[in-house]
């Protein structure tokens, strides 16, 4: 069962995993081809990041909206001051968007040549908790992100309390 583990990082808890998971994409590639490993060992991936967040969100107890408030203070908690560089738009009870301009995670997994395997673990992992934890009460929108090429993570929140 998962658990946002306080003692480790963000960033440690990233270089963990992609110690293990490069040398099994690159086996699976060499195996598989890069096409056909990537479907299978990020797809595989992708359900498992699923299942964490439906774990977390069944253990946490409140609504939508404070399961969201409580899950994103437990990871923010682990991310490092200097991990992201970000400017605020927006920041109300009903919405927040901000800006991010700046990733160490995207620098980790592009310098590792795993952009790819970045976004699935770091970039999706809010999708993950919308879909799996809050369901229709929080919407999530970001159309590019730096781990994936674009010049900035344009970071969409909007509360939609069901009546």
């Amino acid at each position: 069962m998962y658990e946002f583990n306080q003692a480790i990082s963000k960033m440690d808890e990233f270089k963990a995993e992609a110690q293990v998971l490069i040398p099994v994409l690159q086996a699976a590639r060499a195996e598989l081809g890069e096409e056909r490993a990537n479907r299978l060992i990020l797809g595989a991936l992708r359900a498992w990041c699923r299942e964490r967040f439906k774990q977390l969100g069944a253990r946490t107890p409140g609504t939508p909206r404070e399961k969201w408030d409580t899950l994103k203070k437990l990871d923010g908690a682990r991310t490092r001051e200097h991990d992201l560089e970000f400017s605020i738009l927006k920041w109300e009870p009903e919405a927040i968007e901000y800006d991010v301009s700046r990733c160490v995670y995207a620098e980790l997994f592009r310098e590792l040549g795993e952009p790819e395997l970045g976004a699935v673990l770091v970039c999706d992992a809010d999708l993950y908790l919308v879909e799996q934890v809050t369901g229709p009460e929080v919407e999530y929108r970001r159309t590019q992100s730096i781990m994936e090429g674009g010049s900035f993570c344009d970071i969409r929140w909007r509360i939609t309390e069901s009546e």
